[in-house]
């Protein structure tokens, strides 16, 4: 029998070094950790990708429903699979085809990534491209308009949908307006709230509508709507515009949290206070040299402590046990 009570690892989502499961993370799946994501490090052919994440089901144990195992395979230039599945085109790029296409897009390449073991997949991007001078997004971003954005990023989703793998729309409220990358510094984008709410906010908007299991917050600042903090911890973003505006009751998940916009200014400590205040249910860290790790625990440390609100945390990980339980 599947255990009900919603453990506080399922809120932690990690990435690891080498083609097979460290020891170290197999014990915290059978913690209840929330699952793994993989990258180019971990993945050699195709039979060791499924053997991979065999071990990492294997490891969750038959109490747990089935953990989180994530890919980012978009197409274009994030194809974390390249050479062991069909090439995909940019999004930009498929865009351009129509509806059909775009769900067709979707639909095979939620087919090959599921045939690999894979339940989720960090697609597709709901940024629209409104900044040429962006170096993060660009192509991978449906087009510059968002009602087009909004209406290719749905049609992707359901064929992601079709083959039995959750999509999740990345990265709220919107990466397109910027002119850094995440991964190197914080973003800041200088839009007014309007602006927001009728360019940005739209496709995640449709993709709530629609039925998304899950999104994922972006690393930049948005000084109209919170001058402080970054929207993956920043409370009147994540609660105030996708919980309470949108309407979301899905899953909420953070970008890496070891990309420097975040990780050259937060603790661990501050992360994961400030991002359970907001609204964030997972926590993902997918750097290697065992610093997940370090994140999860952490997160007991804190909770040991009285140093997070254990009634904060069971809500985050209760949204995270429903996912699980229907992938």
């Amino acid at each position: 029998m599947l255990k009900t009570n919603p453990a506080p690892l399922s809120t932690v989502i990690l990435g690891f070094d080498g083609p097979s499961l460290p020891q170290s993370v197999a014990s915290l799946l059978s913690m209840g950790l929330g699952g793994v994501a993989l990258f180019k490090r971990n993945i050699e052919d195709p039979p060791q990708v499924r053997e991979l994440c065999a071990s990492v089901r294997e490891a969750c144990g038959r109490d747990w429903p089935p953990p989180v195992i994530a890919i980012d395979q978009e197409g274009g230039r994030v194809q974390r699979l390249r050479g062991l599945v069909s090439d995909m085109p940019s999004m930009a790029e498929v865009g351009k085809r129509g509806a059909g296409a775009v769900f067709e897009a979707g639909l095979e390449t939620g087919r090959q990534v599921s045939a690999l073991g894979f339940n989720v997949d960090f697609a597709p991007v709901l940024d629209v491209n409104t900044n040429k001078a962006n170096p993060i997004i660009g192509d991978r971003a449906f087009a510059a308009d968002a009602d087009v954005c909004a209406r290719h990023g749905v049609e992707f989703m359901e064929g992601l949908h079709e083959a039995g793998v959750a999509a999740c729309g990345k990265h709220f409220p919107g990466h397109g307006d910027t002119r850094a990358d995440s991964h190197l510094e914080l973003p800041v984008v200088e839009a007014g709230i309007d602006t927001l709410l009728n360019r940005e906010l739209k496709p995640f908007e449709l993709a709530a509508a629609r039925g998304i299991r899950m999104l994922m917050t972006a690393h930049c600042l948005y000084p109209a709507v919170d001058p402080d903090l970054p929207a993956t911890l920043s409370r009147r973003i994540i609660d105030g515009l996708l919980r309470r505006r949108i309407g979301f009751e899905g899953v909420v998940i953070t970008d890496d949290l070891g990309m420097k916009a975040v990780s050259e200014r937060f603790s661990f400590q501050e992360i994961l206070g400030f991002g359970f205040e907001a609204g964030v249910d997972l926590f993902m860290h997918c750097g290697a040299k065992g610093e997940g790790e370090e994140l999860a625990h952490t997160l007991l440390s804190m909770l040991d402590g009285g140093d997070l609100d254990d009634s904060v945390v069971e809500a985050s990980a209760r949204r995270v046990m429903v996912l699980r339980t229907g992938l």
